[in-house]
């Protein structure tokens, strides 16, 4: 299918058949889970890109059916002045996984290669020194036997300004304007080139780079998480098949307290709908 100027537009995937391919692929990630805690694995996915690529909705469903004491999501905020005193990468260390672990950075220590850069809140020197020393110091992660993924979500303008102007009006989304998303529209190109440059510095062949087109949010998720899910080394972990045991047939002679004194939240549900007697 083609508009009027001849631009051929992207077919999207069905519902029908997205939904079953997530919840195959989310599947395949409890399975991943599993092998992690019993082989002590620990895995690091990082995830960057514009804003409003994709990126918060993709690690929402990989994470949705896994436990967060094993998949931990990593969003760190603005760096507090303790920390800005701090060497740079000390607060991402932090943040890393232990034996069984797997975290997923919803933006990472490549801040300083996109936004610190962009919006000048760091010197020349520490964004060289950063060029220099980021791809020695994910060596010494992969040495030490993490598993390092680099996802870059890619959207287009055309695209993330529709995505700003859907959460205009939107109070569920609407937190997730902010003023620095809003001045990364008029800074497009300042970005582009921040990118370009974070790549040929930090695209390595021990740890690279995989790009997500992602204008179709979609197909983005499937495709990576598809991905992610080739490049790990995960096999079927053997575990005791789980049944639920009988309840004793004959009473203890316990009896349960009158609901009079326990206090229970009010029953929005009947108030709602107007039945009291039915929805309780």
């Amino acid at each position: 299918m083609a508009t009027k100027s001849g631009k051929k537009l992207k077919k999207k995937i069905p519902n029908d058949v997205y939904d079953a391919e997530l919840s195959r692929l989310q599947a395949e990630l409890v399975r991943v889970q599993l092998w992690a805690k019993e082989t002590g694995a620990r895995v690091v996915v990082i995830f960057e890109g514009r804003d409003a690529a994709g990126k918060g909705g993709t690690i929402k469903r990989i994470a949705e059916y896994l436990s967060p004491r094993i998949v931990r999501i990593a969003a760190l905020p603005t760096p507090t002045e303790r920390e800005k005193g701090q060497w740079y990468y000390q607060r991402y260390v932090a943040q890393l996984p232990t034996a069984g672990e797997i975290v997923l950075f919803d933006r990472s220590w490549y801040n300083r290669a996109g936004v610190e850069k962009v919006m000048g809140f760091c010197t020349d020197e520490e964004y060289d020194r950063f060029m220099r020393q980021t791809p020695a110091f994910e060596q010494m992660l992969i040495e030490d036997g993490i598993l390092l993924r680099k996802y870059w979500f890619s959207v287009s303008d055309k695209e993330q300004l529709k995505r700003f102007r859907s959460r205009l009006n939107d109070p569920l989304r609407q937190w997730k304007l902010s003023p620095m998303d809003l001045e990364s529209i008029s800074r497009w190109e300042d970005y582009s080139k921040a990118k370009d440059d974070m790549m040929v510095h930090t695209d390595t062949a021990g740890s690279p780079w995989f790009v997500v087109e992602s204008d179709v949010k979609k197909h983005a998720r499937l495709n990576m998480i598809s991905h992610l899910l080739s490049t790990l080394p995960y096999v079927d972990v053997p575990h005791e098949k789980v049944t639920l045991p009988d309840r004793p047939a004959a009473s203890t002679g316990y009896q349960r307290p009158s609901r009079d004194r326990s206090t229970y939240v009010p029953n929005h549900v009947a108030k709602l709908l107007g039945d009291p007697e039915e929805y309780i």
